[in-house]
């Protein structure tokens, strides 16, 4: 069973140097019908002014991932780094027992678009970390990369939960098609562009619950960028 979630159904906020899109209810946005799903807490499609962004904050017993699609992003954090995340580039900041960080557009010229995305972890306190990986276009064309998984597999970055991430870039007759477990609930993203899903047509912010469904296939895709969750079968982050 697919139900979406269409692009145009988010929350918004609007501060002027960000325009964020929330497809889960996030700060002042709240919908009760849009908790999350399964382990997956929050995707924020925020594009930044020039020079602007987020200033030192705190997070904790969160697993929070950037992933940029046009720009620049500069990161620091108390763990002592620092780095700039560009298209291609996955971040994964495991927040544990507490950890500070700051997020601003490295450019003095040019916004910055980037989808910030958190999932709750299995086990609270653990030590902070830091993850950062460039997964390639030619490496996500036509297919469905792992780019997040439990175990680090495939070159992924490692996340503590029993949840992974696929990136797919797809147009023309490109096709991918992933297979879930039996039990697993699935959650897909539309970063950019437009694409079928089991012959649902979606477009750039639609997202879709997936339930009982066992094959995924994305099709039809017109300068498409996907992020497809497998996730397990549970409703609402935090609930065992």
């Amino acid at each position: 069973m697919l139900a979406l979630r269409k692009s145009t159904e988010r929350g918004l906020a609007n501060h002027g140097w960000l325009k964020s899109f929330h497809t889960f209810s996030f700060a002042s946005y709240r919908d009760p019908r849009e908790q999350g799903f399964s382990d997956l807490l929050v995707i924020n499609d925020d594009r930044v002014a020039p020079a602007k962004g987020f200033g030192q904050h705190p997070h904790r017993d969160m697993e929070i991932f950037s992933y940029v699609l046009e720009g620049a992003l500069e990161h620091r954090d108390s763990l002592g780094t620092g780095s700039v995340i560009r298209p291609g580039d996955v971040q994964l900041m495991s927040a544990g027992r507490g950890v500070t960080h700051s997020e601003f557009n490295h450019s003095a010229e040019a916004p910055v678009h980037f989808l910030q995305i958190w999932i709750v972890p299995s086990q609270h306190g653990a030590e902070p970390r830091y993850q950062q990986q460039h997964f390639s276009a030619e490496d996500k064309r036509g297919r469905l990369r792992l780019i997040i998984s439990p175990d680090g597999a495939d070159g992924s970055l490692s996340v503590r939960q029993d949840a992974r991430v696929y990136a797919g870039l797809l147009d023309g007759d490109e096709s991918a098609r992933l297979e879930l477990a039996a039990d697993r609930y699935a959650y897909v993203h539309v970063a950019r562009g437009s694409v079928s899903l089991n012959g649902q047509a979606l477009v750039e912010g639609d997202g879709v619950r997936v339930r009982n469904e066992q094959v995924l296939t994305l099709s039809q895709g017109q300068d498409a960028e996907v992020l497809v969750f497998d996730l397990r079968p549970h409703e609402l982050p935090g609930m065992a």
